[in-house]
């Protein structure tokens, strides 16, 4: 299974996403889309999963998302780290389980493993601003393993 992996849109999809995302079985948005005409412009590619960021006012959309994709439990929530002190966060892996959990709102890439969870933020995708690297993320889930591939915009 392929999984796209997008966040922090602003409003702005990059032209050369569909082209990346050709292919994949789902995508994953790690919040702060910005305009509801983005998440149409990616269902176009294929089904979406995206979650609320902290300028995403006036979405329907949830704070948390958790959804099994192939054999996987992936959580999608838009700030890991700030918004839940650790122990908090220990708490809901717990719980939940998840393979993946995949979150945005940093600008900035990362691929960490704890224990047997794989944090993903694939970094910002919206216009060029600060020094920031734009990019997204393949996440290859085979049976037996998990492969990132971060890819510049």
């Amino acid at each position: 299974m392929k999984i796209g992996v997008i966040s922090d849109t602003h409003g702005f999809l990059d032209p050369k996403v569909p082209r990346l995302f050709a292919g994949v079985d789902h995508i994953l948005h790690g919040g702060d889309v910005g305009h509801g005409s983005i998440l149409t412009s990616l269902e176009n590619i294929a089904p979406v999963t995206a979650v609320l960021g902290n300028t995403d006012s006036g979405l329907d959309l949830r704070e948390t998302e958790v959804l099994t994709l192939g054999e996987r439990v992936f959580l999608v929530h838009h700030i890991v780290e700030m918004l839940h002190p650790p122990a908090e966060w220990k708490r809901r892996l717990e719980r939940v389980n998840p393979a993946v959990v995949i979150f945005g709102h940093t600008h900035k890439p990362l691929e960490s493993v704890v224990g047997s969870t794989l944090f993903l933020n694939p970094g910002y995708a919206g216009r060029q601003r600060f020094d920031l690297p734009r990019s997204v993320a393949l996440l290859h889930a085979a049976p037996s393993e998990l492969r990132v591939e971060f890819l510049r915009l």
